[in-house]
Order: structure tokens, then C-alpha cells, then sequence
């Protein structure tokens, strides 16, 4: 499906490509994770299907705001992922975007997604200041500190108190618990990437949680994902869901497993695989509340 979308686009100038993976709207990967928690949070917050509009609106934000996040990440990251394997072929690394096109873009991207706000409140708007700085700060952190990951995780959550803010008009306490419980899975699924670059960051002085826990990863990746589960149970009880998202729960769980078992060697290409199927896990929570409110 997302082949589909790009060749189209790639046809639009000869440099189009080179933007479409600097957005890394290639790899929609970040646009999934992003999007199911604010799918639960926009759910939540309106107690079944949300406003049409404020859902067109955040759908449009995740896209946005996720891309500008691959910018600057690649803006900060353009003078050492020439030097790991996985990115040395990125186009700032290679050359064929500019610095400026890159800052350019990036600005581009938040204007745009700064407009969607017309369409919110205030408290909406004043969330979205946090949420773009701790989205411009992330890529940054890795450079000085250890736990660049629980950064992309307060960014990465930033949607659900902002989605309650448009849905709602207010910020009930339970919707933290759900903060919480996305937060500690971010930190989860980037350790689990983190470990595919362990051995060049290393390498080139670059931080990250999987560096920290060291041999512990694997079990420091069970305990962030056994207590976002937790969390989620207590959104469960906060917000009196049923069944259905309990059975959503299991099959998350049940996906976790999966991962641990490809992590099990610690095989950078395994470790990329579980990942990416965190795409599933979050997409199976969402499924479990959204039955819950058609059918709980």
C-alpha cells in the first residue's frame, strides 16, 4: 500500500525521493506507532468514535509531526550516520539534501502542522508548544545522555493529553496513566531498535538505553513492556473498558512474547523484526477499545 503512494509521488521532481526518505515516508513505521495511542486517547476521550473532524485533524498531525521528527533526527544524526551501517545511505549523510534544505523542510512540516491547531482549542495549542520542543530536543539528547529513548517517549506520548485537551476540552487524571503506559512502551520498542546499532554507536560515542542496560537488555525491554501492560490494565479500570480490551491486552502481550523470542540472540536484523512488529502490538490494543465501545 505505501509502494502505491510513493512511486506517485517519487514522479513529482527528480529529487522527490530524496525527501520522501528524509520524511521516511518509505517507512511508515513511526507513523503507526504514533498513531495508536492517539487513536486510544481520541476514543477515550470521547467515550466511543470521536469528532470526525478532530480525527481527520490528528491523523494529519501524526503524519506531519512524525516526518518532521525524521528531519531533524537526520539533521542531528547528519555527521555520524555516515559512519553506521544501517543509515550511511541517508541523504543528509550522502549529501543529496542540504543542511539548510533539511532546516527548511523541518519548518515547513511544523507550519503545517502548527495550522491543524485552528481546528483545536487553547490548552490544544499550549500542549503542542511541549510537544514540539521535546520533538526538536530528542535527537539531541543522545549526545549527552543515556536515556535519549524516555525523551522520544514523553514526545511520542504527547498526543494523548492533547487529544483529550481537543475531544474533551479538559485533562482528566486517568489519561496519565495512559501517558505513562506509552511512554514506558517507546522506551521498550527504541531499546529493541537500539540494539541494532549497539555495536557502531559504540563505536562513535552515541548514547542509548541498550548501551545502558547492556546484557540486561533484554530483560529491562520485558519489565518496560510488563509495565505498560500494567498501566494499561489501570486505564482499563479507570475508565471501566471490558472485556474486549482486555482481550486487546492479551494479544499485545502475546505479541511481546513474539519479540522476545527474535531478540533472543540479539541479532541486529531480529532486533530491527521486533521492532517493527510493534506496529501490530499497538494496533491490537486499539482494536480491543474500539470493540469495546461498539460492542462493550
Amino acid at each position: 500500500m505505501t509502494g502505491l503512494l510513493i512511486k506517485p509521488l517519487a514522479r513529482l521532481h527528480p529529487r522527490a525521493m530524496d525527501f520522501i526518505q528524509l520524511m521516511r515516508l518509505d517507512r511508515p513505521i513511526g507513523i503507526y506507532l504514533l498513531l495508536w495511542p492517539t487513536l486510544c486517547a481520541l476514543w477515550l476521550a470521547a467515550g466511543g468514535i470521536p469528532d470526525p473532524v478532530l480525527l481527520a485533524v490528528f491523523v494529519a498531525g501524526v503524519v506531519l509531526m512524525r516526518c518532521a521528527g525524521c528531519v531533524i533526527n537526520d539533521f542531528a544524526d547528519r555527521k555520524v550516520d555516515g559512519h553506521v551501517s544501517r543509515t550511511r545511505n541517508r541523504p543528509l549523510a550522502t549529501g543529496r539534501i542540504s543542511s539548510r534544505e533539511a532546516l527548511v523542510t523541518f519548518a515547513i512540516l511544523v507550519a503545517l502542522s502548527a495550522s491543524l491547531l485552528l481546528w483545536t482549542n487553547l490548552l490544544t495549542f499550549k500542549l503542542a508548544l511541549i510537544a514540539v520542543v521535546l520533538a526538536t530536543v530528542y535527537p539531541f539528547c543522545k549526545r549527552f545522555t543515556f536515556y535519549p529513548q524516555v525523551v522520544l517517549g514523553a514526545a511520542y506520548s504527547m498526543a494523548i493529553p492533547m487529544a483529550f485537551a481537543a475531544q474533551a476540552g479538559e485533562l482528566p487524571p486517568a489519561l496519565w496513566l495512559l501517558y505513562i503506559a506509552n511512554l514506558l512502551w517507546t522506551v521498550a520498542y527504541d531499546t529493541e531498535y537500539a540494539m541494532c546499532d549497539r555495536p557502531d554507536d559504540l563505536v562513535i560515542g552515541v548514547k542509548s538505553t541498550a548501551i545502558l542496560f547492556g546484557e540486561a537488555d533484554r530483560l529491562m525491554v520485558g519489565l518496560l513492556q510488563g509495565l505498560t501492560l500494567l498501566c494499561l490494565l489501570l486505564v482499563g479500570s479507570r475508565f471501566e473498558l471490558g472485556l474486549y480490551w482486555l482481550l486487546g491486552l492479551l494479544a499485545m502481550a502475546l505479541s511481546f512474547g513474539w519479540q522476545h523470542w527474535l531478540i533472543r540472540d540479539r541479532e541486529p536484523q531480529a532486533c530491527l523484526a521486533a521492532f517493527l512488529s510493534n506496529h501490530w502490538s499497538g494496533m491490537l490494543a486499539f482494536i480491543g477499545l474500539a470493540l469495546h465501545f461498539q460492542f462493550g
